[in-house]
Parts: C-alpha cells; sequence; structure tokens
C-alpha cells in the first residue's frame, strides 16, 4: 500500500468539504450516543450494521447528513465498530472506548470505492471539483481517498493505492545497536552518536512570543483568529521540519546497515517524566519512519525487550552492575575494572542480544560481519 498525500488549492468552494467534515462530525457523535445507550440496556456493543441501517434511514430525512456520502458513513461505523472491540478485548489494559468529538476538531472523512474521481490535477468529490497541487503521479489502484483540514485552516486529501514502493537497498554487511537518550538522540555501539536538532526547543522563544500576541487578542475576533493561524503554521512549521530530518535520518541508516537493533521504549511512561522534551525528540515517529523506510530497502529491525538490563550489563565482562543509577552517566565494573560510557556500553549491549536470537543468513550480512 502506498499513501500520496496532496494540498488542495484555497479557494471558497472549499467550505463544502468543510461542512461535510462538521457533518460527519454530528453522525459520529450520534453513532457513539447510541452505542452507549445500547450498552447500557443490553451490556455489549451495538451491531455496525444494525447501526448502518439505522443511520442510512436518518440521512433521508436529515438534509444536514446527507452532505456525507454512503461510503463516508459506513467507514465511520467501520471505525467506531474496530474501537469499541478493541475497547472489549484489551480494556483492562487501559483502552478507552470511542468518545465525543467537537465538530472544531472532528479533522476528516474517507471515501472508498466511489464519492471521488481524480481529473488530471483536480478531484471531483460529490458534485464539485477540487484542484490540487500534484506533486507527482498517482500510482497503482485507488483504495480511499481521504479528506483532512488541519488547525491552519488548510485541506489535503490523503490517496491509498496499492501500488508498492519498490526500493531495494544495498547490502553493506554492517550492523549496529541504538540507544535512545535525552541528551543525544542516538548513541551509536559503532561509535557514531546522532544529536537531536530539538526544533521546538529552538523556537520557544518565537512560540512564547506568538502564543502571548494570540491571548492578548479578544476570543473570536478577526484578530484572534488571524493570530491563531499565525501560531498554527507556525506549529506545523516545526512539526514538517522534525519529520523532514527523521525521513532523511532513517534512510542514512538503512543506506549504512542492515540490521539495526534497539530498546523497547515505554513513550507514554517517559512522557510523563520528561513531557515536552520526549515529543521534541519524537521517538515513536522516528521508529515508525525507521520500518517504513527499512521494509523498502529490505534492510531489518530488531527490538530487544523493555526490561532487558543493557545500561547495567557491563559489555567487557558480562557483569550485572545492579546499584547503577540514571543519574550516573560513566560507571566502572567493579569484575574487570572497566570503564564505560553509560549510553555506549547500553547500545553495544543492545546489538549483542538483537543479534544473539537471529540466523544472520535471513538479513543478508556476510560471515565476516562483527557483533561485537
Amino acid at each position: 500500500m502506498k499513501t500520496y498525500k496532496f494540498k488542495l488549492y484555497s479557494h471558497k468552494r472549499n467550505r463544502y468539504l468543510k461542512r461535510i467534515i462538521n457533518a460527519s462530525a454530528s453522525i459520529w457523535n450520534h453513532c457513539i450516543a447510541l452505542h452507549k445507550r445500547y450498552y447500557s440496556m443490553f451490556g455489549k456493543h451495538l451491531n455496525k450494521f444494525q447501526l448502518m441501517k439505522h443511520i442510512a434511514k436518518l440521512r433521508n430525512k436529515n438534509s444536514y447528513w446527507k452532505l456525507v456520502d454512503a461510503q463516508a458513513v459506513q467507514d465511520i461505523s467501520d471505525r467506531i465498530d474496530k474501537s469499541y472491540k478493541l475497547f472489549f478485548k484489551h480494556h483492562e489494559r487501559g483502552v478507552r472506548p470511542p468518545s465525543f468529538c467537537k465538530s472544531k476538531k472532528y479533522k476528516s472523512f474517507t471515501l472508498k470505492q466511489t464519492g471521488y474521481k481524480l481529473i488530471g490535477n483536480k478531484i471531483r468529490i460529490g458534485k464539485k471539483i477540487y484542484g490540487y497541487y500534484k506533486s507527482r503521479e498517482v500510482e497503482g489502484k485507488i483504495k480511499t481517498v481521504t479528506v483532512k483540514r488541519v488547525s491552519t485552516g488548510d485541506m489535503y486529501i490523503f490517496i491509498v493505492t496499492d501500488a508498492h514502493s519498490e526500493s531495494i537497498g544495498v547490502v553493506t554487511g554492517q550492523i549496529a545497536g541504538f540507544d535512545f537518550g535525552l541528551k543525544t538522540f542516538l548513541t551509536n555501539s559503532n561509535g557514531s552518536d546522532i544529536e537531536s536538532p530539538l526544533f521546538l526547543l529552538k523556537a520557544k522563544k518565537q512560540l512564547r512570543k506568538l502564543s502571548q500576541q494570540l491571548s492578548s487578542k479578544k476570543l473570536g475576533s478577526k484578530n484572534w483568529n488571524k493570530a491563531r493561524i499565525t501560531l498554527a503554521r507556525f506549529h506545523q512549521n516545526i512539526t514538517d521540519k522534525r519529520r523532514n530530518w527523521l525521513w532523511k535520518l532513517s534512510h542514512k541508516l538503512c543506506d549504512t546497515y542492515d540490521l539495526m537493533c534497539f530498546e523497547t521504549l515505554n513513550l507514554k511512561g517517559m512522557q510523563r517524566l520528561w513531557g515536552k522534551k520526549i515529543g521534541d525528540l519524537a521517538f515513536g515517529s522516528f521508529l515508525e519512519i525507521l520500518q517504513t523506510v527499512a521494509a523498502m530497502k529490505g534492510k531489518k529491525i530488531e527490538f530487544v525487550g523493555q526490561w532487558f538490563a543493557s545500561s547495567k550489563l557491563c559489555s567487557s565482562c558480562g557483569h550485572k552492575h545492579s546499584e547503577l543509577h540514571l543519574r550516573d552517566r560513566t560507571w566502572v565494573c567493579p569484575k574487570c575494572n572497566t570503564r564505560h560510557d553509560r549510553d555506549k556500553n547500553a547500545a553495544i549491549n543492545i546489538q549483542r542480544e538483537g543479534t544473539s536470537s537471529l540466523n544472520l543468513d535471513t538479513v543478508r550480512l556476510p560471515l565476516v560481519a562483527s557483533v561485537a
């Protein structure tokens, strides 16, 4: 599957798409209310086919809901049904059921087989035609088309096709372990550390200034809305810069290594401890992007267990230093007297643990590759 993202031209006609999104939010909230009522009566979630049949009858009587294509209504029902099934299956792990959503925070609607047609650099949705910035050709059979609005007021379309990305990487015979850190983004077992640009931290002063300008405006006024959009665009610019850096880094790592080993992160726990710093580092987004690039280039990523004591194990003799604290950035092994940098030692241990249970032939590594 391949996803294409295109930005729609700014036009007053786009207000029609925003009305469809608002109507979709109304349908979503009505479906959630029906589910809650059904659960309070029978103790289980509503069958999605019954729900779709009920919504279809209501759409015939509600001109506002008719703005939403039947395919988009079906997608709403499918997403709610999947969310409830996930909730009933994993609620003990803290998974929450789908909830009500304000129309301003509801972002998109999705069309599947019908309701759209691509015409050059334009797309017809319903009876209206919208132009978009066509940066590349769409390959493969279209599976879904999603129309999304962002906080800046811009509109985007996401086209998912069945095309496969064909980009086979070069076999390098190199493997490496990586340790995530707050000061150093990645510590490489081979010695080359990677620092994070920390885009949010560098833009802190400008963000504070724009936030103050927004708070000084009268809520809901035209000047307030202009200031809100300016702030939203600045946030979007930071996100785009960070994502661009993560994509470039992922390609660089996949071009250098055939096997990459990482630790399994407890991102929610890290978020509670370090807050915005974790969001700025974007470890989760990086791993998602890296896995996508690795699949394209035929490279392999291995994760070690969350409770593997990568920092406390001596990479020279294997002794576990149980008294090591988080504040200790360097330490000396009490058994072999080897001095370790905490992050470098952890990266070496992650590499060894990640490769210990693998058949290296399956990851296209030559026999001369070192795992030490």
